[in-house]
């Protein structure tokens, strides 16, 4: 189910993940117009369920994501199908155009488009992603719990990713990849921990059956593991937003790159707000939302500001 695309809207949200649907519900229930487009490419979208977030614990994506849909509509919002190719600014705001050819004009933008996962270039190791292939202990541990894991190196980070993932597991190793140099103290930590450390490139993540079944080193050698555990680069999804002089920059921790913006989700283009995972990397579904929530509270107080100031002048012309 699509609605229909309206010519123009207080707000146009970019992107239906929890964040856009959770800004959209807050200006929908504010008596905002709002529309929601969305591109249907939901980043865990491979993942069985979502977790950590409370009340919705274990539920799969695509079914929070309809409930979201639901209550956006039911408060007078939109959810429309389609991929933004721009958007510029207009005189009353912004024109957004879509890649079937549709345009639609919005006063302000909430984008919340999420981002990519750049995965280390192994052969195996994509195919796995989100199932085999995981990166975020509080995501996945609990499903991989007590399973042998192997930790694939990506840079210096992938040492906090090896202490987190052994309070899921007593059975872990790290292949540093070529990746990877630890110094004398970082190595005791493993070791103290019973960690195993694997140096040497890794050629292919081998599977059968669908299901991982270890690594297989350039060397020759073969380690099983039946789960995965590495770093993607993380790379918002923004470049449509380029004529509007907003452009993802590098993020401070060297995860990747998102679109700044202050704590209430505004960017330094006046009028456009960015909530989720374009610019907060590391958010999860809960941090997400609130932050959608957030977002479309100040938009909804900046037009509230604006209808006034609009309102004040034609009172003082009479």
């Amino acid at each position: 189910m699509t609605d229909e695309l309206r010519e123009q809207y207080d707000v146009v949200v970019i992107g239906g993940g929890a964040a856009g649907l959770n800004g959209a519900l807050m200006l929908a229930r504010a008596r905002r117009s709002v529309a929601v487009i969305d591109a249907g490419e939901p980043r865990n979208a491979p993942a069985e369920g979502v977790h950590g977030l409370l009340g919705r614990e274990g539920m799969p994506p695509s079914q929070l994501l309809e409930i979201g849909r639901g209550e956006v509509r039911q408060y007078g919002g939109h959810v429309v199908d389609g991929a933004v190719t721009s958007a510029k600014a207009n005189a009353e705001g912004f024109t957004v155009a879509l890649a079937d050819g549709r345009e639609v004009k919005a006063r302000k933008l909430l984008v919340t488009t999420g981002l990519a996962d750049r995965l280390p270039e192994i052969p195996g190791l994509a195919e796995q992603w989100g199932r085999g292939v995981v990166h975020c202990p509080y995501c996945h541990g609990w499903e991989v719990r007590d399973q042998p894991i192997g930790i694939v190196a990506t840079g210096p980070m992938s040492m906090h990713g090896a202490l987190l993932f052994r309070q899921w597991t007593a059975d872990l190793v790290v292949f540093t990849n070529e990746r990877l140099a630890l110094p004398p103290e970082e190595i005791e930590k493993l070791k103290a921990r019973g960690t195993r450390i694997v140096d040497g490139a890794i050629e292919r993540i081998e599977s059968e059956d669908g299901r991982i079944t270890g690594v297989r080193l350039a060397s020759g050698e073969f380690v099983k593991r039946t789960v995965l555990a590495t770093a993607s680069r993380m790379e918002a999804r923004a470049g449509f937003l380029k004529d509007l002089g907003l452009n993802a920059v590098e993020h401070p921790s060297g995860a990747g790159e998102h679109v700044p913006a202050d704590p209430f989700g505004r960017t330094d283009v006046p009028g456009v707000w960015v909530a989720g995972n374009v610019t907060d990397l590391m958010a999860q579904v809960g941090a997400a939302a609130a932050a959608g929530a957030m977002a479309g509270a100040q938009i909804n107080m900046e037009l509230v500001n604006e209808d006034t100031d609009a309102a004040v002048a034609a009172y003082r012309a009479a």
